[in-house]
């Protein structure tokens, strides 16, 4: 029997899923990794990037991680330096700023998610593995880079 995964984020306050994203300086994904919403961000982040690495061949040059304030911490980022080599920078809103603040590096991923809304299947969450999730989310940015070139 196959159990949907599942789970709930207190910091959010949503059930469901959550979607662990690398993508490049365009916006076009590296690897993704969907997992219960109980996953802690860093745990999450730890994933992904083993992901990231293990395909280490085709982004040689990568060298600098771009993250959220959920990603912060010692722990954390001596991990990256430790097993991946690179570099982890937290992008962080200023105190001061009220509202919506537009962040220069976190608006490409936050750009990117935005892209695959566009994608009916995406947006709501139809499929009983995440296996399924993670191809469904491939696929459409293979449409999208398509729809680019055409």
């Amino acid at each position: 029997m196959v159990s949907k995964l599942v789970g709930f984020d207190a910091g959010k306050k949503t059930k469901g899923r959550k979607r662990f994203m690398t993508v490049d300086t365009l916006g076009l994904v590296l690897r993704v990794l969907v997992t219960a919403a109980n996953v802690a961000e860093r745990e999450g982040g730890k994933q992904v990037l083993k992901r990231v690495k293990q395909s280490h061949q085709k982004i040689s040059r990568l060298t600098t991680i771009w993250v959220d304030g959920g990603f912060d911490g010692e722990p954390f980022m001596q991990w990256v330096m430790n097993v991946c080599r690179w570099i982890v920078q937290v992008v962080l809103r200023s105190q001061e700023a009220k509202g919506f603040v537009l962040l220069k590096k976190r608006w490409v991923v936050e750009r990117t998610f935005g892209w695959l809304m566009g994608c009916r299947r995406l947006v709501r969450d139809y499929e009983l593995l995440p296996e399924t999730s993670e191809t469904f989310i491939y696929l459409a940015m293979i449409r999208i880079m398509v729809r680019r070139l055409a």
